[in-house]
């Protein structure tokens, strides 16, 4: 839930300050307010040198942790010099590139003395110059007797000239040579040894990851402490200070503790129109992983209520069925309960993160449960999984309506399957309707069913869904009763514009007329419900309100992607458990295996993706301000819980 947070002015004498803000840190329950002039303040040096130096440490192979200790300075130094040695191999990483390019550059010339070749200008009175070209050019180009061909490499041909003086060629690119193969050769080699030793002792550093770390946190804490301080003012002659803080209203007795025994006051004060009011959530148990998702989008304004219950739960909901596959959420739990046994004491995020993925997994199941689903297997209808599948329930129901009716949908079947012509009950239509394609049975009438009912009840979903997000802030938003007459109405008579049947006629709660009449009678009030409130609580604006009939159509209809990407997983899976049938044990099980495992990515991908997005988009667009920011108060960091 969001706590509401007060200001407070807190007052108290010089000679206390630093007792105070010691214990504000350790208790780390108050947000300093800084003065509207103020910027932030840059880190310090020290820490930026320690966070750039584990983050080349991170890169580096994992070694036995440093255990021998050392202070902060030491740290320090040791940050320093791995930033040395970082700096210094990559300076010779690129001479060493930039050598190797040369010796490729001069080795068709050989090995030869500059010495030497100055001193043959000098005596003979000639200069010395080298060239090159492309070799077809050269093929075709006939050279002088001051032209010497030396060697081809690759496709250019390289030549020296000897004149009396420097010339140019047609074609040919005169080359500057500053240092002999022989030079560079041996300037390399000293660069790799220098270059090995320096990488040999920035990884003999590996194991100060954890040391630092420690380290940074202290930094840290001092220097989030000494900012904090920077807030305070001094009244009257220095002999007082005087800071504003930010404290959430259930944490004010632990305020008053800070203070005890100190010459300090702290009075509640007008929260003004410029102060921006920080949003301080306070969750457990689900609701805590709820908060987590929340904050991937947006933080909740303070005039919000907390939606992290809200759409963990949804969340939970719309991932199951994206993914619609109870096998897959097998995998999922066994492999949550592996890492749960293999590290039994994780921290804060990693434990949270672990309990939501576990709980993702049970959802998976459930509905694999309800609807038949594992690893995209057909399952016999009369077994014990057809038994317990809602989904095989309903289906029997809607083909019992259909035969009862002798409507367009049994004639279809008929159509097909002439034996039906004597059939009674759902659960024959279903046994009946099947085809056989190979060693593949497909009972066709059940999937036929299971789909028009799983996209119908992602539609239901949707409206439920979007209709408590009307609900929720109903006083800020009138026109939202007649929007949710509207979307209910429209449920029960858009089914008879397409012909179908829906839930609550197969189901048995309304028949087909009069779901039809009052279905439109309903989306008439819900209009005309929608605008005279619209209009009744902003006056001439709510004319907007007829652009919300568009909108809210179309957020319900987004929500077929639950139907379209679990089908689209379904038949993924169906089709590689065929495909690796059809092929042979050896290659069979290969295609299966690799078939199911894109399949599981791209359905944790669908289903993070568009799980979230429909509470962020769709559910947030009625009742979420957002735009808020979080509560961070002065607080005293601890090593382990960030490791």
């Amino acid at each position: 839930m969001i706590i509401k947070v007060k200001k407070h002015l807190i007052l108290g004498a010089r000679e206390d300050i630093d007792r105070f803000f010691a214990r504000a840190q350790q208790k780390g329950i108050i947000e300093f307010i800084a003065p509207h002039s103020k910027k932030g303040v840059e880190l310090p040096i020290e820490i930026q040198h320690l966070l750039n130096a584990m983050r080349i440490l991170r890169k580096l192979p994992v070694k036995k942790p440093y255990e021998a200790g050392g202070d902060l300075q030491f740290a320090d130094e040791t940050a320093v010099r791995i930033l040395e040695l970082k700096g210094e191999v990559e300076r010779l990483s690129e001479e060493k590139r930039l050598l190797e390019a040369e010796i490729v550059r001069v080795a068709p010339f050989g090995d030869f003395s500059l010495d030497d070749l100055d001193f043959l200008e000098r005596t003979g009175k000639r200069e010395i110059q080298f060239f090159c070209m492309k070799s077809a050019k050269a093929h075709a180009t006939n050279f002088s007797d001051e032209v010497i061909f030396i060697n081809s490499e690759y496709d250019l041909d390289y030549f020296i000239s000897i004149n009396k003086e420097a010339r140019s060629y047609p074609d040919m690119i005169e080359m500057r040579i500053d240092r002999p193969l022989g030079e560079l050769q041996t300037h390399l080699g000293f660069v790799k040894e220098s270059l090995h030793q320096l990488e040999a002792e920035l990884k003999g550093y590996a194991g100060h990851l954890d040391f630092l770390h420690e380290a940074l946190v202290e930094r840290l804490n001092d220097h989030h402490l000494l900012t904090a301080k920077k807030e305070v003012s001094f009244p009257l002659e220095n002999s007082l200070f005087a800071v504003e803080a930010w404290v959430p209203e259930n944490k004010t007795n632990i305020l008053y503790s800070v203070i005890d025994g100190m010459a300090v006051h702290c009075e509640p004060i007008l929260i003004e129109e410029e102060d921006r009011v920080p949003t301080y959530m306070e969750n457990k148990g689900p609701q805590a992983l709820g908060e987590d998702l929340v904050r991937i989008y947006d933080i909740p304004a303070t005039t919000d209520r907390d939606p992290s219950g809200w759409v963990f739960w949804f969340f939970v909901l719309f991932f199951s069925m994206i993914v619609a596959d109870g096998g897959y959420g097998m995998m999922y739990l066994g492999l949550c309960l592996y890492f749960k046994y293999k590290y039994p004491v994780l921290k804060s995020s990693a434990r949270r993160f672990l309990k939501l993925a576990t709980i993702l997994s049970t959802g998976c199941i459930i509905w694999g449960i309800l609807t038949s689903a594992f690893f995209g297997i057909q399952f016999n209808p009369k077994g014990w999984l057809g038994k317990l599948s809602v989904m095989q329930y309903l289906a029997v129901k809607k083909a019992d309506y259909h035969i009862a009716q002798g409507d367009d949908v049994y004639q279809f079947w008929l159509s097909k399957f002439p034996e039906l012509s004597t059939v009674k009950s759902g659960e024959a239509l279903i046994d009946i309707a099947v085809v056989q394609k190979g060693q593949h049975t497909s009972y066709v009438a059940l999937e036929a069913f299971t789909d028009s009912i799983l996209l119908e009840l992602s539609l239901i979903i949707g409206i439920i869904h979007i209709s408590l997000s009307l609900l929720r802030y109903l006083w800020r938003h009138w026109a939202g009763v007649g929007w949710v007459t509207f979307m209910v109405g429209a449920f029960l008579y858009f089914p008879s514009i397409l012909k179908a049947s829906s839930l609550v006629q197969f189901l048995g709660f309304v028949d087909k007329t009069t779901a039809e009449e009052v279905g439109l009678q309903l989306i008439y009030t819900g209009i005309a419900v929608a605008l005279f409130l619209a209009l009744l609580q902003k006056r001439l604006k709510g004319i907007g309100e007829v652009a919300t009939l568009i909108q809210v159509f179309a957020d319900v209809l987004s929500y077929l992607r639950l139907y379209a990407l679990g089908l689209a997983g379904a038949i993924m899976a169906k089709t590689f458990n065929e495909l690796g049938q059809d092929v042979g044990l050896f290659l069979g099980v290969l295609v299966i295996l690799v078939g199911h495992s894109v399949n599981i990515m791209l359905g944790i991908m669908a289903g993070m993706i568009h799980g979230l997005r429909l509470n962020f988009i769709e559910w947030y667009h009625y009742c979420f301000d957002g735009g808020g920011r979080l509560f961070r108060p002065l607080m005293r960091l601890k090593a382990k819980e960030h490791i």
